[in-house]
């Protein structure tokens, strides 16, 4: 359904109303069940309903980009003021996602900056735990994301310029080095003398830099999957691809904003 901004019969529809949908309902009852289901686990040791919330809202995040993605694509819904919407609202949620980590970096550094005589008063870190090398595997995976992040704006001025075939090597490269990346966390975090338990610097830590970090490099790395299969399927266009455009802006939160800023504040001047 459309609404236009003038009564004209020659007016040309601008704005789409969605109908009716069950997404919106189901989304929030199966956001809701993750927070309860890591409550759960943190005090009963019961992830069941923290795993029945992940997987319920993945698949309803499917079916909804799926309706999104036919209405953008097949039913030409997503007219200019449309697409402006939408660049807008990613644009607010990457805000809301920095305000997120602004909470946990705030944690860090007022631990940091005025530790309390709980921890000893100090913080070189704390007495009794070993930080992980600074220039070590902390560098190549910085190097890492830095080159997706590259990669991915690359392939954003080659689908701009028409040359889709050039576009279509950075998603692999996205999710080869994303899925490197995870790798190599998990070899760092068994090699790490502390754990999140360790007091407020192995909270902090792991937290932000293990938990929500790796979770948002995987959501990055499901991005470049589901945009490798749009450009195979000719789904993007020189002036309509802002798929391709959330997608980039969300890979640059992760490699600049956070993954960056984290490795300069925890590796090393942290350590």
């Amino acid at each position: 359904m459309h609404y236009s901004k003038k009564n004209s019969a020659s007016c040309v529809k601008t704005y789409h109303l969605v109908e009716m949908s069950p997404w919106p309902l189901f989304i929030a009852v199966s956001i809701f069940l993750m927070p309860v289901g890591l409550i759960m686990w943190l005090r009963l040791s019961s992830s069941d309903l923290l795993l029945s919330g992940l997987l319920l809202t993945t698949y309803i995040s499917i079916l909804w980009w799926r309706d999104v993605t036919r209405e953008a694509t097949y039913q030409g819904h997503h007219t200019t003021y449309v697409v402006r919407g939408l660049k807008l609202g990613m644009a607010l949620f990457i805000l809301s996602e920095v305000c997120f980590f602004f909470a946990f970096f705030w944690a860090y550094f007022h631990s940091s900056l005025a530790p309390s005589v709980e921890i000893g008063s100090v913080w070189t870190p704390p007495l009794g735990i070993t930080p992980l090398p600074t220039f070590g595997v902390p560098l190549l995976n910085t190097s890492v994301l830095l080159l997706s992040g590259v990669s991915i704006t690359w392939a954003h001025h080659a689908i701009v310029e028409g040359k889709f075939n050039a576009g279509l090597a950075s998603p692999p490269w996205n999710s080869y080095s994303s899925n490197s990346f995870l790798y190599m966390q998990y070899g760092e975090y068994t090699e790490t003398t502390f754990s999140h338990r360790s007091g407020v610097y192995g909270s902090t830590f792991f937290y932000n830099y293990g938990l929500f970090t790796v979770f948002h490099v995987l959501v990055g790395a499901t991005f470049s999957f589901c945009l490798h299969s749009r450009l195979w399927a000719f789904h993007f266009s020189t002036t309509h691809h802002v798929g391709f455009l959330a997608a980039a802006w969300y890979w640059h939160l992760c490699d600049v904003v956070v993954w960056l800023f984290l490795y300069v504040s925890m590796y090393w001047w942290g350590a």
